[in-house]
């Protein structure tokens, strides 16, 4: 266990069907680093469920309802992905006002799989130099951010990765990134 990241608070936003290990791996290593992290969910229910590779995974305790929170309380954001998650996610405006607060103020975002699906939405991934799941790469590429297919990208406190067997290299940089605080962009 470490401490980088005491004293910072990191909201996770998910709906129902995030992929499980692109949750508890991330969750661990804030945790590990002494990060206060909070499931929130736009979902009104108390417990979401994941996605574990090709069903239904184990329930998860939301911490808090999007509706009762502000992104001015953290630090930074991780949006895990899965297909239906970021999928409900894109298309709930509060959802995206939400992570567009995160990319709009500089603090980091961690995003891995299809979670930069709800990042389009917000029309700040222009000019990011980005990776995701491959079925993504057109979409990422004609909302004018620079697709490249490694484990992990980051650009300006944004750090992306492509699935879960990249997960040991985005947490290692989501933590970096997450200990430094804001980013000018």
């Amino acid at each position: 266990m470490g401490n980088k990241l005491e004293g910072k608070k990191i909201a996770i936003l998910v709906e129902e069907g995030f992929e499980q290990v692109e949750l508890t791996k991330p969750l661990q290593a804030l945790k590990d680093e002494g990060a206060e992290a909070h499931i929130i969910s736009p979902n009104d229910k108390d417990e979401i469920k994941a996605w574990n590779h090709t069903e239904w995974g184990d329930k998860f305790k939301v911490d808090r309802k999007l509706s009762d929170v502000n992104a001015d309380e953290y630090n930074g954001l991780l949006l895990p992905g899965g297909v239906m998650n970021p999928d409900n996610l894109r298309t709930n405006q509060e959802a995206v006002s939400f992570v567009n607060k995160f990319m709009e103020s500089g603090k980091p975002v961690a995003a891995i799989c299809h979670a930069p699906w709800t990042l389009i939405e917000t029309g700040k991934v222009k000019g990011k130099k980005m990776t995701s799941y491959h079925t993504l790469k057109t979409d990422l590429q004609n909302a004018g951010a620079e697709w490249v297919d490694q484990e992990v990208v980051v650009d300006n406190g944004l750090v992306t990765s492509r699935n879960p067997g990249d997960i040991p290299a985005f947490n290692k940089k989501m933590v970096e990134e997450f200990a430094e605080g804001k980013h000018n962009r």
